[in-house]
């Protein structure tokens, strides 16, 4: 039996156990236990001798049980007895004289049972159904609370920014403020692309989609001022301007896309079911999938239906930002090492912004970071289907700023 309470036994009084009986060591247990629990097979508790036997049949004793020193096999015994009130049907065919032992406690229900009594095991603590319940409601209860209780202090442990940390976090912040197209105004500022755009004839592509001409023109008007402005958010950042310039470029190309799906994820609006992109075009799904992203919009907008519950602030969206600029398993990189390391230092700050932030959705840190390996997916997606719409849809379509950003990626 767990034994919340053990009784610490001095030299000389286990010398002196060791010459009493099993009844006297058993009123001795029965002085010194305070606080007793639920018995589990095959603990043995310290405050029995070894090989300590049972008082009711000799048997190895494994604990404390209903006021006795007993085995598992006569506690169990015991408390069936009483529970299913079996005792009155029980009888004897040698007139109650029979000898338990561990070998003859299955023979004769009345006589062990008689046995139980006399050697001082208690019925009032043998619990009925109704006890039974609310004892397990009782524990369930108090796990339930430990578990809270073991959650709060796991949140004040919580490591929060250091000072160069917050310096750190205010400076992509800061990076992230001055290039996001209309900023927390974005709702009074959109303008919703007409109902009209998107629903046009469709042309068929290569890869089984089809593209609207008219709304995949109209995107594209909106991305040059889009790739600038992430252009212009990783230049603010001082870890990037000291990368060589061949791999802030390929940096660049390769999560221009994912920064560009997160901007637009954080602005989902669930009332008129759109996202707005780069802070100023209101779309809907079928008009960005018609429009040239195909599947990639599902993606984009499954994404920010489930970005809204997260309730992101600036800088958490700043840092997931940087974190995605930093990937050092982009193709041709020279400078890994390096870029590993100012990941990892964004990630680290990230980590203890969200401990300081105190979110209340369980395992939050983790979840967020499976949003980053979704954004990674949609910039994926997104190069193959780059491919397909540069050989249905006329070069003249096309930026400049557009094709140098997503030719030559890799898929």
């Amino acid at each position: 039996m767990y034994i919340l309470l053990l009784c610490k036994y001095e030299l000389k009084g286990s010398r002196a156990k060791g010459n009493m009986s099993p009844l006297k060591r058993n009123k001795e247990a029965n002085e010194k236990m305070k606080t007793l629990s639920v018995s589990v097979p095959g603990y043995i508790p310290s405050y029995l001798e070894k090989d300590e036997p049972c008082v009711v049949c000799g048997d190895k004793a494994t604990g404390y049980h209903y006021r006795c020193i007993t085995c598992e096999g006569c506690k169990g015994f015991f408390r069936r007895t009483i529970q299913k009130n079996l005792h009155p049907a029980y009888s004897c065919k040698y007139e109650g004289c029979c000898i338990i032992d561990k070998i003859t406690r299955n023979q004769c229900q009345l006589c062990r049972f008689k046995k139980c009594i006399s050697v001082g095991m208690a019925m009032d603590l043998v619990l009925d159904e109704s006890k039974r319940v609310a004892k397990r409601r009782l524990i369930e209860e108090n796990r339930q609370r430990r578990k809270r209780e073991e959650m709060v202090r796991t949140l004040q442990t919580r490591p929060e920014p250091s000072t160069a940390e917050w310096e750190l976090i205010r400076m992509v912040s800061e990076a992230h403020r001055h290039t996001n197209a209309q900023g927390s105004s974005w709702k009074q500022k959109r303008k919703f692309l007409s109902d009209d755009i998107g629903q046009g004839p469709l042309v068929p592509t290569s890869d089984g989609d089809k593209v609207d001409l008219e709304a995949f023109s109209e995107f594209t008007k909106i991305m040059t001022p889009a790739i600038t402005r992430v252009v212009d958010f990783a230049k603010k950042l001082p870890m990037f301007s000291e990368l060589p310039c061949e791999d802030q470029i390929i940096l660049l190309k390769g999560c221009c896309m994912e920064i560009m799906s997160l901007r637009a994820a954080v602005r989902y609006d669930p009332e008129s079911e759109t996202l707005t992109l780069n802070g100023e075009m209101a779309v809907k799904r079928e008009q960005l999938k018609n429009g040239g992203l195909g599947v990639v919009s599902d993606a984009i907008f499954d994404l920010g239906k489930s970005l809204a519950q997260f309730n992101l602030d600036d800088s958490e969206v700043a840092l997931m930002q940087a974190v995605l600029l930093m990937s050092s398993d982009r193709s041709g990189l020279t400078s890994m090492e390096k870029i590993e390391q100012c990941q990892e230092a964004y990630l680290l700050a990230f980590e203890h912004y969200i401990n300081y932030r105190k979110h209340n959705i369980p395992h939050f840190w983790p979840k967020l970071l499976m949003k980053v390996t979704d954004l990674r997916m949609i910039g994926a997606c997104h190069a193959s289907r780059f491919l397909h719409m540069k050989v249905e849809c006329p070069n003249e379509l096309f930026p400049p700023l557009f094709l140098e950003v997503f030719e030559d990626q890799e898929v």
